[in-house]
């Protein structure tokens, strides 16, 4: 019972610091949040893109220079035959391949359909080359398995009757033009999943789910016209990755947990740690030596757009891998905080250790999501070192392995100091009931 009695009369005693803390706490925070967000449009402003055109990669070039030109198709007929056809990519006016077929063939012969373009209606021949066809016999050559001999070679796509196709358009040697396989039309399976996903938010979460879905639209779109072309343009990419989060951040937390002092504190804690996120990206950056060159898509990008950073690159993909798991750990944090001053938290100081015992338990989940993410993102290649036979030690010190340890690491420091940091401020601008407010009045804050 003395225990008790202890407690109230120290609340109590610290009433009047409770009403004062709270109208600076909601002015600083406020304060700071519009200084924030006007430095933050001033530089979308200096950063904003041009309209210069920019190089095209080879990998994505047509014959002529320009962007890849695609149909789409439908596999109607396949057969095994002979390679090196030269009907193949060619146009057709039926279906009727003029090739014998040949049991066990080294290739497979896929009649298309074209679907869409000029050619609509119309055939070609697309020719997949078998682990019959193989040639080679050096000391790295692999010899199939005698079960696999009639399966596509390694890299080649596996097409069955009624595969929906994505054809590339390539000049011929004679000025027509010819077709090749490009990719799989993956348009009505995208939205499928697209629409289930948006369902299971939305039917779960409500109309707070669907503001979030809203606000995820809205990031990809800062993404493809703000943070793409004007890294392209040769702005500084962590200046484009701080503002381009930034905008997100507001945006997104606004928009789907509405405008209160709880997604302020939040939204705060989250622009603060995005920052200490910076810092220690660079300095892990720096301290272990990463390059960022150990991938085919840096390399082109080097190659082709030769005025980007790739270390300010690396760095700006660090701050932006960041921004989703800063998110989810201060938007819990802050409605922790103001739920538990809310339910009967007799000060301040109670809710941050209250709020703290949660933030625990959520770093110790949150760290595992993490590492996994981007240990599952590296799994191919950490099983060809394990096929090479490379120490563990080596494998770890690879630049490509490096980078995603790194990534690994900053997050999880960002996340650690991430929660005692939005904790604080929320806890700080919250109203206990003890301190005067009952629950009811608290939760429309």
């Amino acid at each position: 019972m003395s225990r008790t009695h202890h407690g109230h009369g120290h609340a109590h005693s610290l009433s009047d610091i409770s009403h004062t803390l709270s109208p600076i706490a909601r002015w600083f925070v406020i304060g700071t949040l519009a200084v924030t967000a006007v430095a933050v449009a001033v530089g979308m402003v200096v950063l904003w893109p041009s309209d210069s055109e920019h190089p095209i990669p080879t990998q994505f070039r047509s014959a002529d220079g320009g962007p890849i030109t695609t149909v789409d198709g439908e596999i109607v007929d396949q057969f095994h035959a002979n390679c090196l056809n030269s009907v193949a990519g060619s146009v057709l006016e039926t279906a009727d391949i003029p090739v014998n077929p040949v049991p066990g063939g080294p290739c497979i012969l896929n009649a298309v359909r074209f679907t869409s373009g000029d050619v609509a209606g119309q055939y070609t021949v697309l020719e997949i080359p078998t682990n019959r066809a193989q040639a080679g016999s050096g000391p790295d050559t692999v010899a199939p398995a005698a079960g696999t001999l009639d399966d596509p070679q390694a890299g080649q796509p596996t097409l069955n009757v009624g595969d929906d196709i994505r054809l590339a358009t390539v000049p011929g040697p004679d000025g027509s033009n010819r077709y090749s396989f490009f990719d799989f039309q993956r348009g009505p399976a995208i939205i499928f999943w697209a629409v289930l996903f948006i369902a299971a938010i939305v039917l779960v979460a409500a109309w707070r789910g669907f503001r979030s879905i809203i606000g995820l639209a809205i990031a990809f779109g800062i993404l493809t016209v703000f943070t793409l072309p004007a890294i392209l343009d040769g702005s500084s990419p962590v200046a484009v990755a701080v503002v381009s989060s930034a905008v997100i951040l507001f945006v997104v937390l606004y928009l789907a947990h509405g405008v209160s002092l709880r997604t302020s504190s939040a939204l705060l804690g989250t622009l603060t740690s995005l920052l200490l996120a910076g810092f220690l990206s660079w300095l892990a950056i720096r301290t272990m030596n990463l390059t960022g060159l150990s991938g085919d898509q840096t390399t082109n990008l080097q190659v082709y757009q030769g005025n980007i950073s790739v270390s300010g690159l690396l760095l700006a993909g660090f701050i932006i891998g960041t921004l989703g798991v800063l998110n989810d750990v201060t938007i819990t944090q802050a409605s922790a905080a103001f739920e538990l001053a809310a339910a009967g938290e007799p000060s301040r100081l109670a809710t941050l250790r209250a709020a703290m015992r949660v933030g625990r338990d959520h770093i110790a989940s949150t760290v595992y999501t993490l590492v996994f993410a981007y240990a599952g993102s590296a799994l191919p290649l950490m099983l060809l070192f394990s096929v090479a036979q490379q120490p563990l030690g080596g494998l770890l010190t690879t630049d490509v392995v490096a980078v995603e340890l790194a990534r690994s690491f900053v997050g999880g420091i960002a996340i650690a100091l991430s929660v005692p940091l939005t904790t604080a401020i929320a806890a700080a601008l919250t109203t206990p009931a003890g301190a005067g407010r009952t629950p009811a009045a608290h939760a429309a804050a």
